[in-house]
């Protein structure tokens, strides 16, 4: 086989740091030669970046393991990620898993690809996690959609909460330095991506172990010259220091936040191992609304949580409306192996965590309506991300609300499906989809598009 013109397909589960792994791990096979090409399609290299965050996530990456098998028995299986590093024997035993690597060295992907095609024989890389000591850095990034950058900035963690196994297969936390991530931004915007997002295992942290903070890696990021947007991941509660607040009041930060609840009942916080209370959620929200007030504020919630009363579950959904939250990811709680909360008493019954997801998720579905309505009337920019056909388009505005839009051209063809994908365009929104996203007409018609 002719590797210049070998095919990788890349399956991608569970966040975004996981995401914007396997665009690196792209970039990493497209510099050496090879063709991305979909997971559903025969390819001679197959790379599943696995998530192991509940027993879901494990099934699906084993699901998928036997999928690429399926669609090309002589193809090299590779699985990396957080599943493979939690289990590698597990994992290299399912028959089909050529190379098992885990959550560390992966920049040398390609490497161990071309090894295994040489001698036939299996490959595990996997190694102990708490020896990771410095941020992995993995360069090129599979440019494809010119949409939205994903930056990666941090990685591992310290916190062990009670329920989590992520600090296991993660490692402990570790910040790219702040030249290398100025440069890899300052890439991605002479690339032509008008949003960068930030990334990391537990972003909140970043630079503590490097004598600096994320409120000043934002600060000189959102100064960098041709960048249109930056958006932070996920930030704790306790994270938002008076610098950060600062620094993410200023036109180019996006105003979504992403912040961690779980749980609004104090004593399941503190089950939990989380470091903040109810109050203190309720007062970071609030200083972030007072300071932008069109923010969108989203949060991760736990239900079922062993011990979890119906009236703990009651008090979460109430501070979830006092709030107004613009977006909530409600999971059921899920035992992990060898985390503390997997042997506590007092497990909640599946039938009672489904039903909570269900209850929660329909106070999530008004409450996202809620927060969209606001904005009918407007005219907000979007980062246009897809054509859907017959002139209509679909992105995100700042804030993170999905909007459908028309495009009606005035004695010109409509574009192509393609001319308008990462442009960011003035859109008037008129009306909720009954998806519950918005749709709109472009503002101004004058696209600069032959």
């Amino acid at each position: 086989m002719n590797r210049s013109i070998a095919s990788v397909a890349i399956h991608t589960l569970g966040c975004k740091v996981n995401q914007g792994e396997s665009a690196a791990l792209a970039g990493l096979f497209t510099a050496r030669g090879y063709r991305i090409v979909p997971f559903d399609v025969p390819a001679d290299v197959y790379v599943i970046n696995t998530c192991s965050v509940t027993h879901v996530s494990d099934r699906k990456s084993r699901q998928a393991i036997r999928r690429a098998k399926r669609l090309n028995p002589q193809a090299v299986v590779v699985v990396s990620g957080c599943y493979a590093q939690l289990a590698a024997a597990e994992v290299q035993a399912i028959p089909g898993v050529d190379i098992v690597v885990g959550t560390k060295g992966r920049s040398q992907v390609v490497d161990l690809v071309e090894k295994y095609r040489d001698a036939g024989k299996p490959i595990n890389t996997v190694g102990d996690v708490r020896e990771n000591g410095l941020f992995e850095e993995m360069p090129g990034t599979a440019e494809i959609s010119r949409v939205r950058a994903l930056l990666k900035i941090q990685d591992g963690c310290d916190r062990y909460c009670t329920y989590c196994v992520i600090p296991y297969a993660r490692g402990p936390s570790r910040s790219r330095p702040p030249a290398s991530v100025l440069r890899e931004a300052e890439r991605l915007v002479a690339a032509g991506f008008q949003e960068i997002v930030l990334t990391g295992i537990h972003v909140g942290v970043y630079g503590l172990d490097l004598q600096t903070d994320l409120a000043q890696l934002v600060t000189r990021l959102r100064d960098l010259p041709g960048l249109r947007r930056l958006r932070l991941g996920s930030v704790e509660p306790q994270e938002f220091s008076p610098a950060l607040f600062t620094a993410i009041d200023h036109h180019k930060v996006c105003p979504h936040f992403h912040i961690p609840l779980q749980s609004g009942a104090d004593r399941i916080l503190a089950q939990m191992g989380r470091k903040y209370r109810r109050q203190d959620f309720r007062e970071v929200v609030a200083k972030i609304t007072a300071r932008i007030p069109d923010a969108a504020v989203a949060a991760d919630v736990i239900v079922g949580f062993p011990g979890e009363t119906e009236h703990d579950f009651t008090l979460t959904v109430s501070l979830c409306q006092e709030m107004m939250l613009a977006g909530i990811h409600v999971f059921p709680f899920s035992p992990r192996r060898g985390t503390p909360a997997a042997s506590f008493s007092g497990q909640v019954p599946s039938r009672v965590k489904a039903e909570r997801v269900r209850r929660l998720g329909a106070v999530a579905g008004e409450l996202a309506n809620c927060y969209a309505a606001k904005f009918v009337g407007r005219t907000k920019e979007v980062l246009v991300e897809e054509g859907l056909g017959d002139g209509w388009w679909a992105g995100h505005t700042a804030n993170y609300l999905k909007v459908i839009f028309r495009v009606v051209p005035t004695g010109k063809c409509l574009p192509d499906q393609e001319a308008l994908r990462g442009r960011l365009l003035p859109v008037n929104l008129i009306g909720r989809h009954y998806g519950g996203h918005l749709t709109g007409t472009l503002a101004n018609d004058d696209l600069g598009v032959n």
